[in-house]
């Protein structure tokens, strides 16, 4: 499994979000300037963000970009999974059930099935908060 750059960006662009003022909308071209990333490819990204309610907009002067929640409510892993979908290591997890013939009999779906435990496990228990804590330890 490799993480793609949007699920990379969209991570960086909520992060970004978390460690502003609360309460204060931020263009997204300055998030841009400050994550190096191009203005287009935020934009597409943040559509998908502010569709699943994740980021509250305002247009025009004084608009932007804010979190709908508070940085504790998101995990690295709901964000991940809304921009990259499932995060399954191999196709027959990616439902709720195995539809795969060979399930029965598979020796090594049992390593799947832990490696998606560990992968869900690492990214469910890490906060937006978790972050912006170690943004700002680094920071000092």
């Amino acid at each position: 499994m490799k993480i793609s750059t949007k699920g990379r960006y969209a991570l960086r662009l909520m992060l970004d979000l978390a460690l502003c003022e609360k309460d204060k909308y931020i263009a997204l071209k300055d998030i841009a300037e400050r994550q190096q990333i191009s203005v287009k490819y935020l934009e597409q990204i943040i559509s998908v963000l502010g569709h699943a309610g994740y980021v509250r907009s305002v247009r025009g002067t004084g608009g932007g970009y804010m979190l709908a929640k508070e940085p504790k409510d998101y995990t690295v892993g709901m964000i991940l999974r809304l921009t990259e979908g499932s995060l399954a290591p191999v196709s027959c997890l990616e439902n709720e059930t195995n539809t795969c013939p060979r399930a029965d009999q598979c020796v090594t779906l049992s390593v799947w099935e832990k490696l998606y435990d560990a992968i869900n496990g690492v990214v469910d228990s890490i906060t937006l908060e978790d972050l912006v804590k170690e943004t700002k330890a680094k920071q000092k």
